[in-house]
């Protein structure tokens, strides 16, 4: 591995062996990238399988080039690997947790309301069919009424008709067509902002991540810059060229009152930098882990209100009604007859017209076996999995993001071993300094 590492960081072949040695290294290299690559921009980005293909393609082909034929190409490429352990790492985790929230969670929301806007629809539905019915039952209980009104009264009493005038809504198909006009229209305008929320989210995610992808070589090669441009650049770590340096001048001691300002590359110890910047960045996931939060709370919150509705509606689906009419009424002779009864002080006689005294059953139905409502679907707990182990990750690289700048110097400095003893020169003319200052 150590041969491997080191005809792969060279920044010429020695030889033919290790041309072939450097192409085949390039080659496994660019398929693994090519192939990660494809299943980025299908799986997670979700473009076509096509384009998928010719972009990967294309990709591995001109990576292959670079890396063969440029030598601080292939320094970039080897530390964008740490890099991802970094802020730039945990953008690009962050916009796949937003594609799986979009292409998952979202719609699972959206087909819950769905199916609470289905009770809604089946309930007016049945419900106007109901009071219609329930209008023909008024009716036959007028003409009944009228009809005891009729039989019941002496002649010389009898109303010209006693049958109620009853108006009834006939045309219930007109009704039916205005309220399945007016649920369609909703249906419309609610997949048309689905339709909408869900494409755009899809666009900025895609152009996030292009962005994140540019960013992240970026963010290697202007390491890479610093690296060779600035001898103080993330030059406070003491390297096994920094001790035998020391130990050939006789200064040994210029690291041991050091130590509390340098680090060892290979150790666990962070400095007190490292630590604060730690804490910053896991704060940030736990703020994007909150409202990925809200975003699961609601998938459950629609589900279980979906349901409700569903089992609720099944419930209540038939309520009985019922309509007692109790009716009795008596009138006197004449409107004279009382006046005179009362001066004679006789008692009024009074005609009992009779009574009319019966009971009426109805149901008011709200819901029906006929109505088409979708079941609710529950949050699928593999996306949850899949979300919680994305955050496990990324918080994991917030305090790995440290050790992942370490490799970076230590993948530059293999890369450019000369310019690397030029760094540790300038320490350790830096600890003589300040030794003789103190």
């Amino acid at each position: 591995m150590a041969d491997l590492w080191w005809i792969y960081s060279k920044p010429v072949p020695a030889d033919g062996r290790e041309l072939w040695t450097l192409f085949l290294q390039c080659s496994c290299i660019t398929v693994v990238i090519g192939g990660l690559f494809y299943n980025w921009m299908f799986a997670s980005l979700e473009y076509s399988w096509h384009l998928s293909v010719a972009m990967a393609i294309s990709f591995s082909l001109l990576l292959l080039l670079t890396l063969l034929l440029v030598h601080p190409a292939r320094c970039v490429f080897s530390m964008i690997m740490p890099t991802l352990g970094t802020k730039q790492g945990r953008k690009l985790l962050f916009s796949t947790c937003i594609m799986i929230a979009v292409v998952n969670i979202t719609p699972n929301i959206l087909g819950n309301i769905k199916t609470i806007l289905q009770v809604i629809k089946c309930i007016c539905k049945n419900s106007s069919d109901s009071l219609l019915n329930s209008t023909a039952l008024l009716e036959k209980v007028s003409w009944e009424f009228g009809d005891a009104i009729q039989e019941t009264v002496r002649s010389i009493y009898k109303p010209m008709n006693g049958h109620f005038r009853f108006s009834l809504l006939q045309n219930s198909s007109l009704i039916y067509q205005k309220m399945h006009l007016a649920g369609e229209k909703i249906s419309r305008e609610f997949l048309s902002v689905e339709v909408l929320v869900k494409d755009s989210i899809r666009v900025a995610n895609k152009l996030a991540a292009g962005f994140f992808m540019l960013y992240l070589c970026f963010e290697s090669t202007w390491y890479l810059k610093n690296y060779l441009t600035n001898l103080h650049f993330d030059n406070f770590y003491i390297t096994k060229k920094l001790e035998r340096l020391a130990m050939d001048r006789k200064a040994a001691h210029l690291l041991v009152g050091s130590s509390k300002k340098l680090i060892r590359p290979t150790g666990l110890k962070l400095s007190w930098e490292e630590v604060v910047l730690c804490l910053v960045q896991a704060m940030l996931v736990t703020v994007a882990l909150m409202l990925m939060l809200v975003v699961v709370a609601l998938d459950h919150f629609a589900f279980s209100m979906a349901d409700t509705a569903v089992r609720r509606a099944a419930q209540f689906s038939v309520v009985p009604v019922t309509l007692d009419i109790k009716y009795k009424v008596s009138a006197g002779v004449s409107w004279i007859m009382p006046f005179l009864f009362k001066v004679f002080k006789r008692p009024s006689a009074e005609l009992l017209l009779g009574d009319f005294n019966r009971t009426y059953y109805h149901h008011l139905i709200f819901s029906s076996a006929h109505c088409k409502i979708s079941p609710p679907t529950p949050p699928n707990p593999s996306v949850l999995l899949v979300v919680g182990l994305l955050f496990c990750i990324l918080y994991a690289t917030v305090f790995l993001e440290t050790y992942a700048r370490r490799l970076c110097r230590r993948i530059a400095a293999s890369f450019f071993q000369s310019w690397e003893q030029e760094r540790v020169l300038y320490l350790y003319r830096k600890l003589s300094r300040r030794h003789r200052k103190e």
